[in-house]
């Protein structure tokens, strides 16, 4: 690793760690639907000017169905379900939960790609699952049927990432990555927009909430996405999973900061259960 590589992975685990505050700003003021469109089609309009300038096809008709697929399952339902849970969740919560994803990226690699089962990938699960059950009981939470219904969402979205991981490995293999980034996320943008009619903005739209909406699209999608798949390419899958690590971190920092959001010990031993989970399942890819 180059020290600017370095520099880039932690600048992305601050940036997505931050989409989590973002979320919490714009969810309540645009509704959750409208918060996770703009995200999807910003980012996805941004991605393909970026795309336009480095001579790069999208190859939009051919690979419709797939980017149908992908943008729902690793796009537009997940960030809609985070947006949802923002209305009833702290930040942290829900960035802590989100570090579930390679967990079940393992998970569904096992049933559909023909991993192989090993104990430490079993614990690595059991660990997370056990992480998310000693967050729900953390003292700054208070537990309504709401905010369980939220931290399920969370859990479910955690769930398509890793399902749409999978399904990647599967069908999309031969799709240029940056390719799928835009064309996942402009095509369920574009999908997304007739549920605006029946979700509009709850709140009376100022410059704040546009230009901050603009920010969130573009630094925690678009840029979020340039910066990952450059990682990808320097570094590989399995090296560029490391920032599954540091992501909790400045979720915890930025919402303590910005949101005055309490970490209660019983939240920090929750996250060191789902962290170690992650290690027990990736750790011996993280380490090449």
């Amino acid at each position: 690793m180059l020290l600017y590589d370095y520099v880039l992975l932690i600048a992305l685990a601050a940036i997505w760690g931050s989409s989590f505050i973002f979320m919490r700003v714009l969810a309540p003021a645009l509704g959750p639907v409208v918060t996770a469109d703009m995200r999807l089609l910003i980012a996805g309009i941004a991605l393909t000017m970026y795309l336009k300038v480095r001579n790069q096809q999208l190859n939009l008709v051919k690979n419709l169905k797939r980017y149908i697929i992908v943008g729902l399952l690793n796009s537009g339902i997940p960030f809609l379900l985070f947006s949802f849970a923002a209305l009833y969740l702290p930040s942290s919560i829900s960035v802590i939960i989100n570090s579930l994803t390679p967990l079940f990226g393992v998970l569904f690699a096992i049933l559909w790609l023909n991993e192989a089962v090993t104990a430490k990938k079993i614990s690595g699960i059991a660990l997370g699952i056990i992480g998310v059950i000693i967050i729900r009981g953390s003292g700054n939470l208070e537990l309504t049927f709401m905010t369980t219904v939220a931290m399920g969402a969370c859990v479910l979205a955690t769930m398509l990432y890793g399902l749409a991981s999978t399904y990647v490995k599967l069908h999309a293999k031969d799709i240029a990555p940056s390719a799928m980034a835009t064309g996942s996320q402009l095509v369920a943008g574009i999908l997304f927009l007739p549920l605006i009619y029946f979700f509009p903005i709850q709140a009376e739209l100022t410059v704040r909430i546009a230009l901050t909406t603009i920010a969130f699209a573009v630094f925690c999608s678009a840029i979020a996405y340039v910066i990952f798949y450059r990682l990808l390419t320097h570094f590989g899958t399995t090296k560029t999973l490391s920032v599954t690590f540091l992501i909790p971190v400045f979720g915890f920092v930025w919402g303590y900061i910005f949101l005055q959001e309490e970490i209660t010990m019983i939240m920090i031993v929750g996250s060191l259960f789902v962290l170690s989970g992650i290690y027990f399942v990736t750790g011996k890819e993280i380490r090449k």
